[in-house]
């Protein structure tokens, strides 16, 4: 068991944490909540002993061992990527290496014989002889070839170090595991298989992160950091945003009495029961909304964003139709050839590829903002299109304030209208003076999404719109896409933004496109498709 008590921490005048008092348990996953800022990296760093607490302690059940994902990736660059799985089990590592140097001496004697047995007992009991196989295993899993397992770290791309890292944090049964961001850089099987794998874990982990699909299959408990506490809530991410809404709701209306009140709530807790035991969710596997304290549930005193899209005009017949469209990387590499389709009304497409710079050029073509090697496109006359680009960094160079920088893409330059717009987007009072260049990455992206508002827009095209934004922010904007009735064009590693917004499936491959009228589960899990991607990602690999 992890317990923490009496925790503060104080940042100058700054409160992060004000007396907490917790108890993490074997076998649940309590995911980390918060609005940005709020301190869910660095509460994992205080239970980690990173960093310390200003006030308080944190406890840790005799001889249990914690793990935590690194997030240098950069630590183990001289050492091979099999033993550096290994090392996230110290005590293990420790004795593989002190054995080692016992073989190694040469004059070997019977004191060394002695160290040398107890330390085999060591490697027995803590199932060495197992021990490569395993780290192997989680490797392959988390989708690193075995070709790459002797190779040094530093061999490695970025994305393959994020997976190592991660194979050393769950490697050998860890009695506690914290997990900050773990599917950054993941690709959607590989991120199935850790779904996987813990919701099976039979020990406590602690995650942040900001996929809500992951820690709606993952979590059992949400603890949600707001006004310097830190409150447990049982059940996953999507049953915390629904009851905290309904108590929001329920709060707001005054003359609603007590009893219709409290059966309303209860009515809503056994509607998600019965959905959670239809799927494969930790929180159905342990069954805890059965025990749930109605009064627990409180209203959330999170702030959302206001996200409204409203074309000036409706889409006409002729959308978007693309012929052959084809695109070569400056370094000679295929991005995209071939592609061929035209856009329906209501279409809202999710673009997919193995590589997203061959996403972020096709939706740089389609904008105007380069060229294809070969083929063309053709927007109909009725379109006005609003885009979000994955770098956003060449619209904030500039040291107007935020209502001149807005107003700028705006028809209407009155500074209240303008004030609306940044104020839907929680820019309120003296921040709307913020010089663009001192924004951070979710403030310059919901300043884009100010933008694309202004635009009054019949076409959205997006890439990774969810990108540097909080929970709260992903979810009104991801509310905002399901309501609407135009086109929309888009890709996004959220895997519950593309599962409720997209009702179109388009693959763009160097050796052409595939594209399906299903939602994004349904592309993922039929054979066939899984397939044809395998036989045309490998043809241009055979061709090379």
């Amino acid at each position: 068991m992890l317990s923490v008590s009496n925790l503060s921490l104080r940042y100058g005048k700054r409160t992060l944490f004000d007396e907490v008092n917790l108890k993490f348990t074997p076998g649940n996953c309590y995911g980390v909540i918060g609005a940005n800022g709020a301190g869910k990296s660095t509460f994992l760093k205080i239970l980690s002993g990173e960093i310390e607490s200003l006030t308080g302690q944190v406890s840790i059940a005799p001889g249990a061992r914690m793990s935590v994902l690194k997030q240098n990736h950069f630590e183990f660059d001289s050492f091979p990527v099999l033993q550096t799985v290994l090392m996230g089990n110290r005590k293990l590592w420790d004795v593989m290496k002190a054995k080692d140097t016992l073989y190694a001496k040469a004059d070997f004697s019977d004191e060394d014989g002695q160290k040398a047995a107890e330390l085999e007992t060591l490697f027995a009991d803590m199932d060495g002889w197992n021990a490569e196989s395993d780290a192997s295993n989680l490797l392959s899993g988390l989708g690193v070839k075995e070709e790459d397992h002797s190779r040094l770290m530093s061999d490695l791309e970025g994305k393959q170090k994020v997976r190592v890292l991660l194979a050393q944090a769950l490697f050998g049964n860890p009695e506690i595991l914290l997990l900050d961001e773990p599917t950054n850089d993941l690709d959607v099987e590989t991120i199935s298989w850790l779904e996987d794998f813990l919701a099976d874990f039979q020990n406590t982990v602690i995650v942040v992160s900001h996929d809500r699909h992951f820690l709606d299959a993952v979590c059992t408990h949400v603890a949600d950091i707001d006004f310097g506490k830190i409150t447990l809530y049982t059940g996953n991410y999507t049953f915390w945003y629904e009851s905290s809404q309904l108590a929001s709701r329920q709060r707001a209306d005054q003359n609603k009495k007590i009893e219709e009140k409290r059966k309303e709530l209860q009515e809503f807790v056994e509607r998600f029961s019965a959905n959670a035991s239809k799927s494969r969710q930790a929180t159905s596997r342990k069954k805890l909304l059965d025990k749930l304290v109605i009064d627990n549930i409180q209203p959330s005193a999170r702030k959302y964003p206001g996200i409204i899209f409203r074309p000036e005009r409706e889409c006409g017949d002729q959308l978007l139709n693309v012929e052959k469209l084809s695109k070569t990387s400056e370094e000679g590499v295929p991005l995209f050839s071939d592609i061929s389709f035209t856009v329906n009304k209501g279409d809202k497409i999710v673009i997919l590829s193995r590589e997203h710079s061959a996403i972020t050029s096709f939706f740089e073509i389609l904008t105007g903002n380069d060229t294809a090697d070969s083929g063309c496109f053709a927007w109909g006359s009725t379109i006005t299109k609003a885009y979000l680009p994955n770098d956003n960094s060449g619209y904030f160079k500039n040291e107007d304030n935020l209502i001149d920088w807005l107003r700028q893409y705006s028809t209407d330059k009155d500074e209240t209208y303008v004030r609306g717009f940044l104020g839907k987007m929680l820019f309120s009072g003296e921040e709307v003076m913020k010089s663009p260049k001192v924004l951070s990455g979710g403030e310059k992206v919901r300043c884009m999404i100010s933008r694309m508002m202004l635009a009054n827009a019949n076409c959205l095209i997006m890439d990774e719109p969810t990108n540097h934004l909080d929970l709260e922010s992903i979810t009104a904007f991801n509310n905002a896409l399901k309501d609407w009735k135009q086109i929309a064009l888009f890709t996004s590693h959220d895997h519950e933004f593309v599962q409720t917004v997209a009702n179109r499936v388009i693959e763009i491959t160097p050796s052409g496109v595939i594209d399906k009228w299903m939602s994004y589960d349904e592309f993922l899990k039929d054979k066939a498709i899984r397939e044809l991607r395998e036989k045309m990602y490998s043809a241009i690999v055979t061709t090379k």
